[in-house]
């Protein structure tokens, strides 16, 4: 057998070299622009209660900055200007009224954000801001905005991230016990009838709350009449939580109605209510109404 010739042998193949892994780029701490992104979990954002936030040494000269430092690209600069807006609105408030509406659209915009420790900030900045200023958020000049205020805060309330849905609850409850009832009840009254019904159970939810600490002369103000046909539109609602609030609005309205009647005449009371839902409800509403009240 003819050997062959080593020229035409098969060439000896050569070991590819290994690919070196790819090292990843670690941005420098502080760096923020187009090359140098910061990459900081969420988790990195610290949550300073209100009762731990320390005044500002300059507030005069700070305030001015206050508005272009929300104004950042940047969403961790912008957490610590809601933070420092909530030192402004807890020991410098009065520094806050002229530029309050402008504020309040920066916290919208912050709520909107879909990054959570963002949204939560800005929930928080909201609380100390109701805190601040009460009755002043419903005073004309703020009237929309506070508007896209209140349906942002019942949205995150009703969102499924527990921890940004937790400080929403806590929002509303200090804007209930914070604001003006009446003009509250009025912005309110819409939301209880929105088309998402998580949102319609965190507002019959604030409803209630608001309800529970009206006068009568507030109640009567607004209406006895379009309070109850409130709560009755929700004690046929599809979620247990804007039901439960509904029952506790109906005890809210029947206490403050039958208030003047003399102790001891509960059948006057309770035949003065069944008059007054048969009248101003509708049907299997009303029968609703005077059960609830004639089971307590």
């Amino acid at each position: 057998m003819a050997l062959r010739n080593i020229e035409n042998a098969l060439p000896i193949s050569q070991e590819r070299p290994k690919k070196l892994p790819k090292l990843s780029k670690q941005p420098e701490i502080g760096l923020n622009d187009e090359n140098n992104p910061v990459v900081l979990p969420e988790s990195a954002i610290e949550y300073v209660a209100s009762e731990d936030l320390k005044p500002i040494p300059d507030p005069e000269s700070s305030v001015q900055r206050l508005l272009e430092e929300l104004a950042s690209k940047d969403w961790i600069k912008v957490c610590e200007s809601l933070n420092n807006t909530r030192r402004f609105a807890i020991h410098h408030s009065s520094l806050l009224l002229p530029i309050l509406e402008k504020l309040i659209v920066v916290m919208v915009k912050a709520m909107k954000n879909p990054r959570s420790a963002l949204c939560k900030t800005s929930i928080m900045t909201c609380s100390d801001i109701f805190n601040a200023f009460g009755e002043k958020l419903f005073e004309k000049s703020h009237l929309k905005s506070m508007d896209d205020l209140i349906l942002q805060l019942l949205m995150k309330a009703s969102q499924d991230k527990k921890f940004v849905c937790e400080e929403a609850d806590k929002a509303l409850n200090t804007m209930v016990n914070s604001v003006a009832r009446l003009p509250l009840l009025r912005k309110l009254q819409a939301y209880v009838r929105h088309s998402n019904p998580r949102v319609r159970a965190k507002a019959a939810v604030s409803t209630s709350n608001c309800v529970s600490k009206m006068e009568l002369s507030e109640m009567e103000e607004f209406g006895m009449v379009l309070i109850a046909q409130m709560a009755a539109d929700s004690l046929s609602d599809k979620l247990p939580e804007a039901r439960e609030a509904a029952r506790s609005m109906v005890n809210s309205i029947y206490d403050k109605f039958t208030w003047k009647e003399e102790e001891g005449e509960e059948e006057t009371k309770h035949e003065a209510w069944q008059k007054f839902c048969e009248k101003n409800v509708t049907g299997l509403n009303a029968q609703a109404m005077i059960k609830i009240v004639s089971s307590q």
